[in-house]
């Protein structure tokens, strides 16, 4: 079907039209804890197209070493059809892609769980997301709660790209506007239940030179805690990278809205928390995951302190595990734990708090131990990594 018709000359009227104040409308976005109910699904507007140029803006701005997201030849000549979408990219946008449904109202976001990458994302590929309510603890009347989603990335061909749960803490509507309410969801929420992940690696490393001698399979030894250089200091760019994948919590580039807040929420507005996770992931890159060919996954992960612009981070990482893969030569899985931690270096942080770095900040309180103001985020990751002999 197409559309025609004629054009005329525009008539300002508004001078015409009476002011009806009675007819003010004022739309609401998110959801309070009252009005996200276990079971329920939504599908988010919008999706996103990835592009080359987003991708490797996305990929230097968060200070990336992997060729695989910075290099076409490289990323072909490891067996995929195209330039990768880093996987930090991949999640905020999914992440983001689900913020005007489902936690636009949120006061805080608890943690991210059982993240975990299925298919990868290349320019030209477009993500649709959606969302379904997993659980809603109610703490009383006059605390907010806690709701539980899990949330979907599916691309143009509707193949799961990854999928992840996370937990909110989320108000009471009380006596403000209800939502604006989403649309009925007429597909069945899509799922990942045991994924097989097939990826097209070729088994060899086509270009040596473009990557560091010291992040293969080999050079990772569980206990190892490996101390990352740089810090990075983020200024108010972080408002504009916010929009830029798309997030509409107003709390991260509003500060008539954050100032309003009251509490230790009330001031600036606060860096949305998966940037300040990209920045810590691209800290850590050239040290951890130069060599890895696969972002499996993260899961347990936590921001224990809010981020400003003006804050400079930093990051360590501590090996977990490294495993073999049955009848696979060529690539093992390195576990590690990623810790943020801001206004101090890395190596400082290290030496003032030692092991307690490395201990889950929730635990801090059975254990007898204060929390760490200096530390950001903690988080454990998997990844799949190419052996030296590749």
């Amino acid at each position: 079907m197409s559309v025609s018709f004629l054009m005329t000359p525009q008539a300002e009227i508004s001078g015409d039209i009476p002011i009806e104040l009675e007819k003010t409308r004022q739309p609401q976005y998110g959801r309070y804890l009252d009005e996200l109910e276990p079971g329920q699904v939504f599908e988010h507007p919008r999706g996103f197209t990835f592009t080359t140029t987003n991708m490797l803006h996305f990929a230097r701005t968060f200070m990336q070493a992997n060729p695989l997201y910075l290099n076409r030849k490289y990323a072909r000549d490891m067996g995929f059809s195209d330039l990768l979408a880093s996987p930090q990219m991949v999640f905020n946008v999914t992440l983001s892609l689900g913020v005007q449904n489902d936690s636009e109202k949120a006061i805080a976001n608890l943690g991210y769980y059982q993240v975990q990458f299925f298919r990868p994302v290349s320019p030209g590929d477009t993500l649709r997301a959606f969302t379904k309510v997993l659980e809603r603890k109610d703490r009383g009347p006059d605390k907010p709660g806690i709701a539980l989603i899990r949330t979907v990335g599916v691309n143009q061909d509707d193949a799961v790209v990854l999928q992840y749960d996370r937990k909110i803490m989320v108000g009471w509507r009380g006596d403000r506007p209800p939502t604006t309410p989403a649309p009925t969801v007429a597909v069945e929420f899509p799922r990942v239940h045991a994924a097989l992940v097939e990826l097209p690696l070729t088994g060899v490393n086509p270009s040596p030179g473009l990557t560091g001698p010291n992040t293969y399979f080999e050079d990772f030894t569980p206990g190892d805690i490996i101390v990352h250089a740089n810090g990075r200091t983020i200024t108010e760019e972080h408002m504009a990278l916010t929009y830029a994948v798309g997030n509409s919590h107003p709390l991260h580039f509003d500060r008539v809205f954050s100032s309003a807040l009251s509490g230790k929420m009330s001031g600036e507005p606060i860096v949305y928390g998966g940037l300040v996770f990209a920045w810590l992931e691209g800290l850590a890159s050239r040290d951890v995951s130069e060599h890895a060919v696969w972002e499996l996954g993260f899961t347990e992960g936590y921001h224990t302190q809010p981020a400003f612009a003006g804050d400079t981070i930093g990051a360590l990482s501590r090996i977990l595990a490294v495993e073999a893969i049955p009848d696979v030569d060529s690539y093992g899985v390195v576990t590690l734990q990623l810790i943020g931690v801001k206004n101090i270096s890395a190596a400082e942080a290290l030496k003032k708090h030692g092991a307690d770095l490395f201990l889950k900040e929730d635990a801090k309180r059975t254990l007898g131990k204060e929390k760490i103001i200096d530390k950001i985020f903690e988080i454990e990751r998997r990844l799949l990594v190419m052996r030296r002999s590749c």
